[in-house]
């Protein structure tokens, strides 16, 4: 697992099917402080992979431990969830609800306690710059808004880790430009685990990359040891360097297999 800080999240071993379907093949992987990227195409087990980090699945074989505990034992997963933060590709709202009210909701959700539900509810909107919306319906908020919005319900709980699944799909150009910013300053914070299929993402925002493959881990890093890995060796960090560096995995994967 290496040398560097300490792991707030480890799989280890890890084996998820669906039916006759391997999401997730033996992988083993360790997560520190920072923002860590998931890089892969669609099917590739990303999504199960944070389904396992936020305790909403339990592996077929291998284990999950959250914070130095083994995510394991009903009491101990449901403390361990009001430690952990997570953004859905697509999250479900109250359109009714103010932000204030949604962001609010999320902490009693989360166990906040009552005397600082709302302390807490505004100081994630600020985070991530959304306080003064705090009066606005969620139902009338752009796709961007939704998005930050989303962020604040899942830092609510002050979470040492933070699961986000395709955070930047759907924004246009200028919103996934502040919303990669917005991820960096969370990366200071805590661990960020990243799933995402753009390269440019893994380039502006992370600071490692795991690649999966077919349900395997095929490489994890740091982002400019992706950008080498081609024949090129090129050290660059750029959506293109770390593009290359995922077709040259890919491809050899195919050759593999």
């Amino acid at each position: 697992m290496g040398n560097g800080p300490k792991a707030v999240a480890v799989a280890e071993g890890v084996t998820v099917r669906y039916g006759t379907t391997t999401a997730l093949d033996g992988v083993s992987l360790a997560f520190p402080p920072g923002v860590t990227g998931l890089l892969g195409p669609n099917g590739a087990g990303k999504s199960t992979l944070l389904s396992l980090l936020s305790t909403a699945r339990k592996p077929r074989s291998g284990t999950v431990t959250l914070l130095g505990e083994p995510a394991t034992g009903r009491l101990r997963v449901q403390r361990l969830r009001h430690r952990i933060g997570v953004l859905p590709q697509s999250f479900g709202c109250y359109p009714r609800f103010t932000v204030l009210e949604f962001t609010e909701y999320a902490a009693w959700l989360r166990k906040v306690p009552a005397a600082r539900r709302r302390e807490r509810a505004r100081e994630a909107l600020r985070l991530v710059q959304m306080e003064r919306y705090a009066d606005r319906r969620m139902g009338a908020l752009s796709g961007g808004m939704l998005r930050r919005v989303g962020i604040a319900q899942a830092v609510v709980n002050e979470p040492a880790l933070v699961l986000l699944d395709e955070p930047t799909v759907g924004l246009d150009p200028a919103q996934r430009v502040g919303f990669r910013a917005l991820i960096k300053e969370l990366g200071d914070r805590c661990a960020v685990v990243m799933s995402t299929h753009l390269a440019e993402d893994v380039a502006h925002v992370c600071d490692r990359v795991c690649v999966l493959l077919d349900g395997t881990a095929r490489f994890t890093g740091t982002v400019a040891e992706l950008c080498a890995l081609p024949a090129s060796g090129d050290t660059e960090i750029s959506g293109t360097a770390v593009e290359a560096g995922y077709l040259h995995l890919a491809g050899a994967a195919a050759a593999a297999g």
